[in-house]
């Protein structure tokens, strides 16, 4: 096997350990607490299995542990533990394209490096919730209308008068009604489940909801270029749709690709069709354009 490789993996290895003790570090929830020291542990043997074949010690990288913390902190222990497997599954890949290279004294140690990745540390994940889970889903309600709707919005007036502030105007009004709606409607809908918190459900989902508005319609107050505002609007509806999109494939083991692309499709459709309404009802009626 080439050191370099061996080198590599030794690396990563020491990156998942020390991750994995940070993060038992920061976890209150005792259960949770063990889980992490368990998969620390299993790792640890990980590494010494491959420090043993690189012939050197493998230091960690302390800022991408640190960007783990921070996002354990901020997104929850499921995504991140479930976002480090994702790179142990990548690595169980290569790990198995490696069995006809190394020497029959070494094949067993990584057999059962393997074995733990496929088999025990899944079962181990398996065991980890994370409570923001139960407002996931009233948060995706908020953030994905809002940014669909508003920038259906936002597009139909700058097709109708194109005017920045008006449009702006027009978003924030329609997304504060929205907002409010919304969370009722978030309230309505948790009444009738035993297990959830209405308060706390509508709150996610018009909070979502308002924020996402403030994005999206913030260009068309700060520039005057109509093309400008609208250009810096979508984008950021573009990247607010990949950021949560990407979260949810990772917590739910779905295909990011595939769901990024059909919620683009999806907002530029909406909008493209909202513009040339837009533009229809200006023919028409006759809205004066520009500042």
């Amino acid at each position: 096997m080439n050191r370099d490789v061996a080198v590599r993996f030794c690396r990563e290895e020491a990156l998942s350990q020390a991750t994995y003790e940070a993060l038992a570090s920061l976890e209150k929830d005792e259960g949770r607490r063990s889980i992490l020291r368990k998969l620390a542990e299993d790792e640890k043997r990980h590494y010494e299995f491959w420090r043993s074949l690189a012939g050197v010690d493998c230091k960690p990288s302390l800022f991408r542990v640190g960007l783990l913390k921070l996002s354990y902190l901020i997104l929850g222990p499921l995504f991140t533990v479930k976002l480090m497997e994702k790179g142990e599954e990548e690595a169980v890949r290569k790990y198995s394209s490696l069995l006809g290279s190394v020497g029959e004294e070494w094949r067993q140690g990584l057999m059962d490096v393997i074995k733990d990745e496929e088999v025990h540390e899944k079962e181990l994940m398996s065991m980890l919730t994370d409570p923001r889970l139960r407002y996931i889903g009233f948060i995706a309600l908020g953030l994905a209308d809002a940014i669909v709707e508003i920038t259906g919005v936002n597009a139909g007036f700058l097709g109708a008068t194109g005017n920045t502030i008006a449009v702006g105007l027009a978003g924030l009004i329609v997304g504060f009604s929205a907002a409010l709606s919304m969370a009722g409607a978030a309230y309505l809908q948790s009444k009738h489940d035993a297990r959830a918190q209405p308060v706390k459900n509508s709150l996610a989902t018009g909070l979502a909801y308002i924020l996402t508005v403030l994005i999206l319609v913030a260009p068309f107050f700060l520039a005057t270029h109509v093309l400008a505002a609208f250009t810096a609007s979508v984008t950021a509806s573009i990247l607010l749709t990949g950021l949560f999109t990407y979260y949810s494939s990772v917590v739910e083991d779905k295909d990011f690709k595939r769901e990024f692309a059909e919620s683009l499709v999806l907002l530029l459709g909406i909008a493209f069709a909202s513009y040339a309404l837009g533009e229809v009802i200006n023919k028409y009626v006759g809205f004066p354009r520009g500042p």
